[in-house]
């Protein structure tokens, strides 16, 4: 026989019979079902792997989940997330939902302060921008109902089993294949993250519009970063000090080709006579700089709302099959790219 608890009953086992599993009190797995502290890390996740295992629901009383969406940022401050964030609060708005945005500097590892203020608050869902959750976390949330989007899944592992993303491969291939028609065979390359996906896929495309035109690319044409302009300023200045420096450079994003436009100042380079430069996001600043950055325009703004959307759907249907969304990219040529300077340039 099992007791009757004030956290409500499961339509698999009872909090009574997880506590019995657990060998611990019901108190004990009420405290981790809440997201409050007073257990140890041990017995946390032992309780938290049996509501998940043993089908744990906790019944739907009439408050229901709280009328906000949960997000949480890498970078908060960057022009990037900005611009995601806006298109997050259009649709939440629309949905009468109210929004907790919470930043961390790094997109592996959320504060685990944040988690239990999640399970405290009980919100319709996650959004993670360019973050990720490890999978304790994220079973966390499953046990609870609590339904998780990522908007540019971050890494890959952890991965969030919904997502909202775009055609990176075919975008950094639409880029490069923009600079060989413009007879750029010296084109180099700005990364991000090497365990990010997006990054990965940019790469790839950028390799791949290289190898299918049989242009070669020498190792000292790679240079790593983490999508920041100072980035582009110091790997765009380690490029033009080369003894035979690219004439193109293919930013993996705006920032990163900002920061490269810094550098080529320095060095008087100027663009686009003397060297081409793409970027890749099509943020707002793209068109304001002198001269306007040929980028690859990612629908950012649909990007969230579509992600919103998905999140305001899981709360509704729970059983909705979605795993990953991926919106077209394109080219916006402007005033940063031109045909390869000749020799005598």
């Amino acid at each position: 026989m099992s007791m009757k608890v004030p956290d409500g009953e499961a339509a698999g086992a009872t909090l009574s019979e997880i506590g019995a599993l657990a060998d611990v009190s019901i108190s004990t797995v009420s405290k981790v079902l809440n997201g409050r502290p007073g257990v140890s890390d041990e017995t946390r996740a032992r309780i938290e792997a049996l509501l998940q295992e043993q089908g744990y629901n906790r019944r739907q009383t009439a408050q229901g989940p709280a009328s906000l969406v949960e997000v949480l940022v890498w970078e908060i401050d960057s022009t990037w997330a900005v611009e995601l964030i806006a298109g997050v609060e259009r649709i939440a708005r629309e949905h009468g939902l109210g929004m907790v945005v919470s930043n961390t500097q790094d997109r592996k590892v959320s504060d685990s302060r944040w988690m239990e203020g999640v399970i405290a608050r009980r919100p319709v869902g996650v959004l993670l921008v360019g973050a990720e959750l490890p999978e304790a976390q994220q079973r966390q949330l499953q046990s609870r109902q609590v339904p998780v989007v990522a908007i540019d899944q971050g890494g890959r592992t952890g991965l969030a089993e919904h997502s909202v993303g775009s055609a990176d491969w075919s975008g950094a291939f639409a880029a490069t294949r923009h600079l060989l028609d413009l007879g750029h065979r010296r084109i180099a390359i700005i990364t991000g993250p090497d365990d990010m996906i997006a990054s990965v896929a940019r790469v790839s495309g950028f390799r791949a519009a290289l190898d299918a035109a049989g242009v070669g690319l020498p190792d000292e044409y790679v240079r790593h970063g983490e999508f920041h302009r100072q980035d582009g300023l110091e790997q765009g200045r380690a490029l033009l000090e080369l003894r035979d420096p690219p004439t193109a450079v293919f930013a993996s994003n705006d920032l990163q080709a900002l920061g490269v436009y810094e550098a080529a100042r320095a060095l008087d380079v100027r663009i686009p006579e003397q060297l081409s430069v793409v970027g890749y996001d099509d943020l707002k600043a793209a068109a304001w700089v002198v001269p306007a950055l040929t980028t690859i325009r990612v629908p950012l703004a649909e990007m969230a709302e579509q992600a919103t959307r998905l999140l305001v759907r899981l709360r509704d249907e729970p059983g909705f099959a979605v795993s990953h969304i991926d919106l077209a990219t394109s080219l916006v040529v402007r005033h940063s790219t031109a045909p390869a300077p000749t020799p005598a340039d």
